[in-house]
């Protein structure tokens, strides 16, 4: 008898198909390939071993290719294609476009073939309408993504129905359909936590979807989705491929309601997960991650480190990297690199994630214009997605801008609408940057009570949450203080004058107070107009007269 020809123990099959069942992949994965060590598993049976070996972090793709040869050695061409296109599935997921297409293409021609009209046809359009998407063509993908649901209704697949649904759902999200759009993604998560569809595809939709919502700023349901994936997590502890997937949504939404500790712990269990097996896309989110956390925390070599790390597995390491530029006083190359990314991102979701890192450099380079444009534009995206977290960085950003003009209660109207909307959104950090300029605006109309409370409320947040760059330029802000305000002159107006008198040039002044030139201009001449001068060398005797120097 040949090896082909055994059958294996009888008792291991009956208990790696009894671990399948109940979803404890590991064990389903030991006893299946232990049973295959003694004599080679029908398809069926290698069909369950490559999906325990996947779900367990383990190479599958040698099995599936196994089970797809025993399936057509057995004549079966359908389900030999069944077992192509989910090794090919997995192919694509990792990047291997080339083998990917190879056997996406086999898949079909034994479609053709044989003549077959079954469910696998659906199948097969999902990688075309993916690959639609990833080429910009949003209603054709939309197009397919129907058709594919028409045929997984037509053979009561709920696997394809509920795949195309959530397809459909952010389809129409890239049309910018977004209510339709998230309205399909929620019905397909109810087939989804109903425990309705197999767990290869319930992991596979539970990423997109809440990659979805991340795209549309939707935090609120992303937050629901992420604890529903760590609950399905959990109930298979062997699951491998989406735990990381999970712990970096988890260590964002942490980070932005303020558990840093956590989400630092998160974002490092993200980089473990993912390093096995290797290859996996995620990983360089997982590493961006921990950048971001490091840079606010002030570890700026840490994060540098961590930026690279995110560039070598493919995330592109912005805005992070030119706020990390920023950090460490290198403004000229802060400046070049944000511009660059800038004028590279075409569409507004991917533009309004760089936008607000856009205007607060901007500033510090004091191309007031520029930063202008930048926090007019993220408003317009924020009123378009209608999005609290977008209309809250694009309130933080117009107020900054406003201030920066010298319009300090504009900026006070605006800022006080994002700080607003931050607390809504239970998003201290941010709170706290807002509270800052609140802060200087108040100090240039001359309230230096609510100046000081403002910082002050700042400056707590920062401390908890360990924020050190932060809480040490809010502190020296505070410090300095508004000077006594004399002859009608605002507490901004009496800075400047004080400056001015020093011998500062209009550029100087600018650069100390953290304004633009062209501000600091229109201050000298309210002074002038104010105090009755005509001349730098007069407002310098009056601030030598009012021992303002």
């Amino acid at each position: 008898m040949s090896a082909h020809d055994r059958m294996p123990t009888t008792d291991a099959v009956a208990r790696g198909r009894e671990s399948s069942a109940r979803r404890a992949w590991s064990d389903a994965y030991a006893h299946l390939s232990a049973a295959d060590r003694e004599a080679p598993l029908e398809p069926e049976d290698l069909e369950r071993l490559a999906t325990a070996a996947y779900l367990s972090g383990k190479d599958s793709d040698d099995i599936w290719a196994r089970a797809h040869h025993r399936f057509l050695d057995r004549g079966d061409r359908e389900q030999a294609a069944r077992c192509a296109f989910w090794l090919a599935f997995g192919l694509l997921d990792r990047g291997d476009l080339a083998r990917s297409g190879g056997w996406l293409s086999r898949a079909q021609r034994l479609l053709d073939e044989g003549k077959y009209d079954g469910v696998l046809r659906g199948y097969l359009l999902l990688p075309v309408a993916i690959r639609h998407i990833f080429e910009g063509d949003a209603a054709a993908s939309y197009t397919t993504f129907v058709e594919a649901g028409e045929i997984g209704d037509r053979f009561r697949d709920t696997d394809l129905g509920a795949v195309a649904c959530h397809g459909r759902g952010r389809a129409l999200i890239r049309l910018g359909q977004t209510a339709e759009g998230v309205a399909l993604l929620d019905e397909a998560m109810v087939a989804v936590t109903a425990g309705e569809v197999s767990p290869l595809v319930a992991g596979d939709i539970y990423c997109s979807v809440i990659e979805a919502c991340h795209e549309i700023f939707d935090l609120r349901r992303a937050q629901e989705w992420t604890s529903a994936l760590a609950n399905w997590c959990a109930s298979q502890p062997d699951l491998v491929p989406y735990r990381g997937q999970c712990l970096i949504r988890r260590a964002e939404l942490m980070q932005l309601h303020g558990a840093w500790p956590a989400a630092m712990d998160e974002a490092q269990r993200a980089c473990e997960r993912l390093a096995q097996p290797p290859g996996q896309a995620a990983i360089g989110a997982a590493f961006y991650q921990r950048a971001e956390l490091f840079r606010l925390r002030g570890e700026l070599a840490k994060a540098e480190e961590a930026y690279r790390q995110a560039n070598q597995h493919g995330r592109r390491p912005q805005p992070g990297l030119s706020q990390l530029r920023l950090a460490q006083g290198d403004v000229d190359a802060a400046a070049a690199a944000i511009r660059h990314v800038v004028e590279d991102a075409k569409d507004r979701r991917s533009r309004s994630r760089l936008l607000a890192a856009f205007v607060e450099i901007m500033l510090t380079a004091h191309d007031v214009p520029a930063a202008r444009a930048a926090a007019d534009e993220l408003s317009e995206i924020a009123a378009a997605l209608d999005s609290l977290f977008l209309r809250a960085a694009a309130a933080h950003a117009v107020g900054a801008v406003l201030l920066a003009e010298g319009d300090a209660r504009a900026a006070s109207a605006a800022l006080h609408e994002g700080m607003d909307a931050w607390q809504e959104l239970e998003a201290p950090y941010e709170e706290a940057r807002t509270r800052v300029l609140i802060a200087l605006a108040c100090r240039q109309l001359g309230d230096d009570d609510s100046a000081d409370l403002e910082f002050d409320a700042a400056s707590q947040v920062f401390r908890h949450l360990g924020a050190g760059p932060d809480l040490a330029r809010t502190q020296a802000l505070a410090k300095r203080g508004a000077p006594e305000a004399v002859g009608g002159l605002s507490a901004r107006e009496v800075e400047v004058l004080r400056l001015l008198a020093t011998g500062k040039t209009n550029r100087a002044i600018a650069d100390q107070l953290f304004i633009s030139e062209k501000t600091v201009a229109r201050h000298v001449s309210n002074i002038f107009t104010k105090l009755g001068l005509s001349s730098r060398a007069a407002a310098t005797a009056y601030a030598y007269q009012h021992h303002l120097v």
